[in-house]
């Protein structure tokens, strides 16, 4: 009965995480289906190996680097086969946001903007500014080193006030 009990927390926390999840993965894949298809590996992988979960930490740490893991395996797997690896973000489908209209619009392109920087840029920025991850967290679910977080952190944040600054300018 136990153990149960314990796979239904687990399950009804992954189901909580999803839409974290299909953030993370766009920052990754810069695709709507390839994010798709990595949160159900992700999701899948997540099941199927609870048992190996010690409830130590943050679960949304343990499946957020499971995710990266599983991504940068396809991406080895694309280069071996076809010699790509990425679709362009302004070839991707737009991600959808649910929330009052003003707020959906700037979120889509505040969005598109985290989006256009690169993939190490963004998946920093998504998993420090929006998740709400402490650097630690963000180096250990993206395999780097605390100070790379850091660096691409103020990188990210830089560009990402330019390029509001810009948009701005062009408005008025």
């Amino acid at each position: 009965m136990r153990q149960t009990a314990e796979t239904d927390e687990f399950r009804r926390e992954l189901v909580g995480l999803l839409p974290k999840l299909r953030r993370f993965a766009m920052t990754l894949t810069r695709n709507a289906s390839d994010a798709d298809d990595l949160v159900q590996e992700a999701c899948e992988r997540a099941i199927t190996r609870s048992h190996l979960w010690n409830g130590e930490g943050r679960l949304e740490s343990w499946i957020y680097a499971m995710t990266r893991n599983l991504w940068v395996d396809e991406v080895r797997k694309r280069k071996v086969r076809t010699g790509s690896g990425t679709v362009d973000f302004s070839e991707q489908d737009d991600l959808h946001i649910e929330a009052s209209a003003d707020k959906a619009v700037y979120a889509k392109q505040l969005h598109k903007l985290i989006m256009t920087m690169p993939e190490g840029l963004s998946s920093v920025f998504l998993l420090v500014n929006v998740e709400g991850h402490s650097y630690r967290e963000a180096a250990d679910i993206l395999g780097i080193p605390i100070g790379t977080v850091m660096s691409r952190l103020s990188t990210a944040r830089i560009r990402l006030a330019a390029m509001i600054s810009e948009q701005t300018e062009r408005r008025t």
